[in-house]
């Protein structure tokens, strides 16, 4: 990787703009959030909140279970796991301005109680040495290219019996050098699996009971529509937002959309389980 940090991404510029969204909705600083008003702006990965039900439903969530999610962003599928399902959730982020942001929506909409953000990375080991119930990630492992640490960490997190859950891309076809940098440049992404490497890393860490879902006929057209729905109501947003954190997402959306219409980058549902 080069010297650029991940908060280079433009997904990740200004991420205070989470409240440029809800002062549209005439909720002002300070104000107690409704939490269903934030579904919309809180999830950074592909499909929303489908795919967070998916998750509960996999890892069989519920008011017993503690969850570790890696790479939580703002904290919308923390906050969501924690609202839908009951489970007490520490959200773990690297970047403290993703995290400090995070903390603040999770207070106001009254989850404090459920959900613990922690910042930091993975690749220090679970936070306080904690073993889970269960652990999930959306789109973060794509940032981390050393699987090896990686997936010994997340092994390390959880309960023996306790299953991870995360969603990543692969690499379908080959990529080209072009599609590689700008998944580098664009999505902070060095690494990108073929199938088969998931099953052998994974197995390597101790893992068994591995399921890889090809996810790349949902993602596609969920990526087309962002990406046209976000130019559709350009004049709004650019209004909400300014033309600065416009602009960056409609480049960032465009990338992606262009990497998978290529037909070389897929989507991948990772479920593996850590034997009793």
């Amino acid at each position: 990787m080069n010297d650029r940090t991940i908060d280079t991404m433009k997904l990740y510029h200004q991420v205070g703009r989470v409240f440029n969204e809800l002062s549209a909705l005439g909720i002002g600083d300070g104000d107690p959030i409704p939490i269903e008003e934030l579904f919309a702006y809180d999830q950074y990965h592909y499909l929303g909140t489908d795919s967070v039900d998916e998750a509960i439903e996999k890892l069989g969530l519920d008011a017993t279970k503690r969850v570790l999610e890696v790479g939580a962003g703002i904290g919308g599928p923390a906050r969501y796991l924690a609202h839908r399902s009951g489970a007490r959730v520490t959200a773990l982020e690297l970047q403290p301005d993703l995290n400090a942001t995070g903390q603040t929506l999770t207070r106001r909409c009254g989850l404090s109680d459920r959900v613990s953000h922690v910042c930091g990375n993975i690749l220090d080991g679970a936070p306080g040495g904690m073993a889970f119930d269960a652990l999930a990630s959306w789109l973060t492992f794509l940032h981390i290219p050393d699987r090896e640490v990686l997936y010994r960490r997340c092994f390390e997190a959880l309960k023996p019996g306790a299953l991870l859950f995360a969603e990543d891309y692969f690499e379908r076809g080959r990529l080209s050098s072009r599609e590689r940098a700008a998944l580098e440049t664009d999505v902070y992404c060095e690494y990108v699996p073929q199938l088969a490497d998931y099953t052998r890393q994974l197995e390597g860490a101790g893992f068994d009971d591995i399921r890889l879902t090809d996810m790349t006929s949902a993602w596609m057209p969920f990526v087309a529509a962002r990406k046209e729905e976000f130019c559709r109501r350009r004049k709004r947003n650019l209004r909400v937002h300014g033309a600065e954190i416009v602009s960056g997402l409609e480049e960032f959306y465009s990338s992606i959309v262009a990497l998978f219409e290529a037909g070389n980058l897929g989507g991948v549902r990772v479920i593996a389980r850590k034997p009793l």
